[in-house]
């Protein structure tokens, strides 16, 4: 029995590049759509969408869970991290404050988290956690998770056991990205890399 777990990021959200948590709710541009819709396959497997409550995830979920006519539902565990202090605030805005604020966040973001930030390890816990649960309750099924580059990073790091440092100073996840699962029973959660139809 193998459960799939597909992780999205969402689209470009409006407002342009700015550091967006869980208290910076924009919603996506016209590119931000396509880009999620471009991802989707042509022949979807899903069965069943959880989102994030964020209007950048939320939106678009219920549009495809319509367009599939499968089931959604909301999970507040799935939303963005909380930057803190840099909620809603350019890189720029943050280095007119601090000049070397932004390199020492992302050479370390573990130990150099924003003032007020949800801490890393926190974040990590509650999204796998959630994770967790989704397997639990759609065991054999094909779930898509439609969420943030923070979701997936913290999943991605949970199932290969990397530093938390790592993975969020490593890994690019693009807007409209999708990261697969797949939990065999019995055995640890693994990640998928497709080849070619």
């Amino acid at each position: 029995m193998t459960t799939y777990i597909d992780v999205i990021r969402h689209g470009e959200p409006v407002g342009g590049r700015r550091y967006r948590g869980y208290s910076v709710d924009d919603a996506l541009t016209e590119k931000g759509w396509s880009q999620m819709r471009a991802a989707v396959p042509e022949i979807a497997q899903w069965q069943h969408i959880v989102s994030s409550p964020l209007k950048r995830c939320l939106e678009f979920s219920q549009e495809l869970a319509n367009d599939l006519q499968i089931s959604f539902s909301i999970e507040d565990n799935l939303k963005e991290i909380g930057f803190g202090e840099w909620e809603g605030k350019t890189p720029e805005d943050i280095l007119a404050e601090d000049s070397e604020a932004l390199n020492h966040f992302y050479q370390d973001p573990v130990n150099n988290r924003p003032k007020g930030a949800e801490p890393l390890d926190t974040f990590s816990q509650r999204v796998w956690d959630a994770y967790l649960g989704i397997i639990e309750q759609h065991q054999d099924k094909h779930i898509l998770i439609v969420a943030h580059a923070g979701v997936a990073r913290a999943i991605t790091a949970n199932i290969l056991k990397m530093s938390l440092n790592d993975v969020y100073s490593r890994l690019k996840i693009e807007y409209g990205a999708i990261v697969s699962t797949a939990v065999d029973e019995g055995y640890p959660p693994k990640l998928l890399i497709h080849g070619p139809k």
